[in-house]
C-alpha cells in the first residue's frame, strides 16, 4: 500500500508522522523498520502515530515507535512535532491540547512564536517505578560496566534515563559507553544514556544515546531527565537551557511534585508517500 506521511525535526530529532487519526492504520515492527531506515526507508529517529482517544476530555491518542519497530512510552521533542502537526493538519484548532500517551496523559501548548511547550509531568525517583533495579532510592547510584564503574542518576520522564556528568561532551565516549548503559541489566526495559556536561547554573551541554535508537541529534526526555537531575544534585537551577548537537530546549521545573515543562521547536521537512 501507499502510506501517507509527514517528516518533522525537533532541535535535530527527526520523526516520521502518520495520520492514524482520520483513517486506521496498523503497522508491523518489520514495516516501521522499513520507514525509519535511512537508506532504504524515510529515515527517522521515531516514527509517530496519531490516534484517536476513548479517553474523556482527551484530544488525541499519541503512540511512539523506534528506529528499531519497538513501541516506547514517551518521547519530547515528538511531542511538540505531535502539537505542530495536528494543528497544521487541522485536525483540531484548539492550541492547548491534551494527549494520551502510553505513560498517561500530557499537555501541548503552541506558542504564537511557534515553539511548543509540553508539560511532561512529574519526574519518577523510585527505582522501582522507573524500573531501575536498585534497593533504595538515591540522588547517585554506581553501575558498573564491562570494563569500568560510572556515576548515574536515574529518573523516569515517562521513559527511563541513566544520567552521567562528563567534563566535556564532545569528547566522552558516548558511543561505546552508551550501547552499554542502555542494555544494563539493571535496567529490565532498557534506558536511554544521557551525558551531560554542567556550563553553569542554567545551562548544560547534551549527548543522549537512546534505547532502540543509538545516539540521537537531540532528545526531549533527556533533556528534561539531565536538568532535573542537575538540579537535584544542587548543580543547576531552573530554568535549564540544553545545547544539544541538533538545538537548544528550555527546561523548567519547581520541584518536587512539579511537572517539568519543556520549549522548543517543532519544524516540518517534507511530505510524501512511501509504499509499504
Amino acid at each position: 500500500m501507499q502510506l501517507k506521511f509527514t517528516k518533522m525535526q525537533g532541535a535535530g530529532n527527526d520523526f516520521v508522522m502518520i495520520d492514524g487519526f482520520t483513517e486506521n492504520i496498523a503497522l508491523n515492527a518489520d514495516q516501521i523498520k522499513k520507514i525509519a531506515n535511512r537508506y532504504f526507508g524515510v529515515g527517522c529517529d521515531q516514527l509517530l502515530m496519531v490516534e484517536k482517544s476513548i479517553a474523556a476530555d482527551v484530544d488525541f491518542k499519541y503512540r511512539i515507535f523506534n528506529a528499531d519497530g519497538g513501541e516506547v512510552e514517551q518521547c519530547g521533542n515528538g511531542a511538540r512535532c505531535f502539537a505542530r502537526f495536528v494543528f497544521e493538519k487541522d485536525l483540531t484548532s484548539k492550541t492547548d491540547i491534551k494527549v494520551e500517551t502510553a505513560s498517561g496523559v500530557i499537555v501541548l501548548q503552541l506558542q504564537a512564536d511557534g515553539q511548543v511547550t509540553v508539560n511532561m509531568g512529574a519526574p519518577i525517583f523510585e527505582p522501582a517505578l522507573i524500573p531501575f533495579n536498585a534497593p533504595h532510592q538515591q540522588a547517585q547510584y554506581s553501575l558498573q560496566l564491562q570494563s569500568e564503574a560510572i556515576t548515574i542518576s536515574a529518573v523516569s520522564m515517562g521513559n527511563p534515563h541513566a544520567v552521567t556528568l562528563v567534563s566535556d561532551v564532545e569528547t566522552a565516549n558516548v558511543l561505546r559507553l552508551g550501547s552499554q548503559i542502555e542494555s544494563h541489566i539493571d535496567f529490565p526495559q532498557r534506558v536511554n544514556a544521557g551525558f551531560m556536561q554542567i556550563v553553569n547554573l542554567h545551562e548544560i551541554n547534551l549527548r543522549v544515546y537512546e534505547r532502540g535508537s543509538g545516539e540521537t541529534l537531540s532528545c526531549g526526555t533527556g533533556a528534561c531527565a539531565a536538568a532535573v537531575s542537575g538540579m537535584q544534585l544542587g548543580l543547576l537551577q531552573s530554568p535549564v537551557l540544553v545545547s544539544t548537537r541538533g538545538g537548544q530546549l528550555s527546561i523548567a521545573w519547581a520541584g518536587e511534585a512539579s511537572p517539568v515543562m519543556m520549549t522548543g521547536p517543532a519544524e516540518f521537512v517534507f511530505e510524501g508517500q512511501i509504499e509499504i
